[in-house]
């Protein structure tokens, strides 16, 4: 598991994915990514978690990751995205 990654699923999760759901897991997992520092709350659909995992694999770069820390620990100290 990383830092920084896509959200990792359940088994019963994996086992209802689409073809493309199942590219969100060719890297490895994090603790946070573009969903959750996105307002995690907010995005309800998943369809739109797939696609920040997609946007966050195709434009992965060390800038985006401490991009996406930041986003972090600031929702966290705010308590944004959380129910």
């Amino acid at each position: 598991m990383s830092l920084v990654g896509t959200r990792p699923p359940t088994v019963d999760e994996w086992e209802q994915y689409e073809l493309h759901h199942r590219s969100r897991m060719s890297i490895k997992p994090g603790i946070t990514g573009m969903w959750q520092a996105s307002g995690r709350s907010d995005i309800t659909d998943f369809e739109e978690v797939v696609k920040l995992d997609t946007e966050y694999i195709e434009n992965w770069s060390i800038g985006l990751d401490c991009r996406i820390l930041l986003k972090t620990v600031r929702s966290v100290v705010k308590s944004e995205g959380s129910v």
